[in-house]
C-alpha cells in the first residue's frame, strides 16, 4: 500500500542558454527522440530559458529535432541585426522576433503537444519569472534578449530580459514547477576562448568565468546533467552550428544509460 503515498512523478528537461552553444539542446533532443521515441520521451514537460526556450518551444509544439536544426541556419547576425538604439539595447529585435515567429509559427500555449514553461528575468527587480502563459514570440524574445545587445521586452508593466541573466540552467523553475526528477542540459560558457588583449576581452573572460560558475551551482539542483564539450566555441559562434549540435548529441549519448537507470527507478 506504500505507492498510496508516493509524490506524484513529474519529470522535467531543463535547455539551458548560452548563445550559440545553446543550439547543442536540438543535439540533446535528437539523442532522447532516437533513444525513447517521440512518444516516450523521458519527461514530462520542458522549460527553457534563452536559446534554450525557443527551441524548447519549437519542440512541444510539435516540430522534430531535425527540423529545428534545418532552422538553425537563421542563427546569423546579418539575420538578426536591426540597429535601432534604445535605453535598453542597441538592437529593436524585430528581426528577430519575426525569425522566432518563422519557427514557432502561428502558435502559442494552447496549442503545445507537450506542456512547456520558459524563464526570463525582470531587469528591474533582477526578480526571475516563470511563464507558462501568455504571448509565445514575446516571451521568447525577452528570454533571448541579451541586456544592451537587444531592447528589453515590456510584459505586464515588467521589463523583460534574458532569463540567461539570473540563471542560465532553469533548474529553480523547474523545481518550482513541481519537478520530482531534473534532466538539465548545460551548454556551459567558453572560459577559454579568446586571448586577453585588452579591456574589452578581460570584460568578457569575467562575464565567462562568473557564468560558467553559476551553471555549475544551479546544475547542481539536477538529477541528471548534460554538459557538452564545446572547445573554443564562443556564445557568438552561430556558423559552427553543425559542430555544436553534433557536441549535443555526443553528451546525450554518454548519459543515455544514467537516464534509463533513473527512470527504471522510478518505475518508468
Amino acid at each position: 500500500m506504500m505507492w498510496l503515498f508516493r509524490k506524484k512523478q513529474k519529470i522535467i528537461l531543463a535547455l539551458g542558454g548560452g548563445g550559440a552553444r545553446g543550439l547543442s539542446n536540438i543535439g540533446v533532443l535528437k539523442v532522447l527522440e532516437r533513444s525513447f521515441g517521440r512518444e516516450h520521451m523521458p519527461f514530462d514537460m520542458i522549460v527553457g530559458t534563452s536559446i534554450g526556450s525557443l527551441i524548447g518551444a519549437a519542440y512541444c509544439l510539435g516540430t522534430s529535432p531535425e527540423e529545428i536544426e534545418k532552422k538553425a541556419e537563421m542563427f546569423s547576425w546579418p539575420k538578426i541585426v536591426d540597429l535601432g538604439f534604445s535605453s535598453t539595447g542597441l538592437l529593436k529585435g524585430n528581426k528577430f522576433s519575426d525569425i522566432i515567429s518563422d519557427i514557432v509559427g502561428n502558435k502559442g500555449f494552447d496549442d503545445l503537444k507537450i506542456p512547456f514553461g520558459l524563464t526570463t528575468t525582470d531587469i528591474e527587480t533582477g526578480e526571475e519569472c516563470a511563464h507558462t502563459s501568455g504571448d509565445m514570440v514575446r516571451l521568447i524574445r525577452a528570454s533571448c534578449s541579451w541586456p544592451g545587445i537587444f531592447s528589453a521586452v515590456e510584459v505586464g508593466g515588467r521589463l523583460l530580459t534574458d532569463g540567461g541573466v539570473r540563471n542560465s540552467i532553469p533548474t529553480k523553475a523547474a523545481k518550482d514547477l513541481g519537478a520530482t526528477l531534473i534532466l538539465a542540459v548545460d551548454p556551459g560558457f567558453c572560459v577559454k576562448c579568446q586571448k586577453i588583449n585588452n579591456a574589452m576581452t578581460a570584460l568578457i573572460q569575467s562575464i565567462q568565468i562568473m557564468g560558467e560558475e553559476l551553471n555549475a551551482y544551479q546544475a547542481r539542483a539536477a538529477d541528471v546533467v548534460i554538459k557538452p564539450v564545446l572547445e573554443n566555441v564562443d556564445q557568438f559562434d552561430f556558423d559552427r552550428a553543425a559542430e555544436i549540435i553534433a557536441g549535443g548529441e555526443t553528451a546525450a549519448l554518454d548519459k543515455i544509460r544514467t537516464i534509463k537507470r533513473k527512470l527504471k527507478r522510478l518505475g518508468r
